[in-house]
């Protein structure tokens, strides 16, 4: 299914819709505030196992990140860190960046994984945080990559409807999307170390 949804006022029907069929142990793709990405709910290890299907990744090693509503979602999810990073994050979230954070006992269970390492994004996109605020939990999230050797992202919500409508259960129009990812900063040491550099210039939050 296609649906059309304005991120400027998402319409409450239409996100109620996206989070019924997550709470199903269904997958959806969704825009964020950088490139398109593929999800489900959090707690949900089918659901995760066929993300990671769909995307070609091992779930034991899956680098997969956690969109979560704001802030206060995040210590469930994660290890104590210093102050000085909060403030940053403070300061740069909602926003382009997923942060790398040691990750709390939580994790491994909900992954199946020995990772211990969780990536934390809270894009600055209303109908993907509006679905997260609705379902009570974050949900696991991998970027739509595309086949094409010149562009890495897939951008029209139409030909990614087009190329995944037998392999998820919603595909949201959010618009079209943004071709350059997240950029990753590595905070398990209490400082930032750019992982890789994309979207977001973390220097004007420093």
């Amino acid at each position: 299914m296609l649906l059309k949804i304005y991120n400027n006022n998402p319409n409450p029907k239409a996100i109620d819709q996206a989070v019924d069929i997550l709470k199903k142990g269904g997958v959806i793709i969704y825009p964020t505030d950088t490139v398109y990405g593929i999800g489900c709910d959090i707690t949900n290890q089918k659901a995760i196992e066929k993300v990671c299907q769909i995307r070609g990744l091992r779930p034991e090693k899956a680098n997969l990140s956690f969109i979560c509503y704001d802030l206060t979602d995040i210590s469930q999810y994660t290890k104590p860190f210093d102050t000085a990073v909060f403030r940053v994050l403070k300061k740069a979230l909602p926003g382009p960046f997923t942060f790398i954070f040691n990750a709390s006992n939580q994790v491994p269970k909900l992954l199946s994984s020995k990772k211990k390492t969780v990536g934390i994004r809270i894009p600055d996109n209303d109908i993907v945080r509006e679905i997260v605020k609705q379902l009570g939990n974050p949900i696991v999230t991998a970027s739509i990559h595309d086949e094409d050797e010149i562009i890495e992202y897939s951008t029209d919500p139409e030909l990614i409807y087009e190329k995944y409508q037998d392999s998820v259960d919603l595909v949201i129009d959010g618009g079209y999307g943004d071709n350059i990812a997240s950029t990753v900063v590595d905070v398990t040491n209490d400082d930032f170390e750019i992982i890789r550099e994309g979207k977001g210039d973390l220097d004007q939050y420093l």
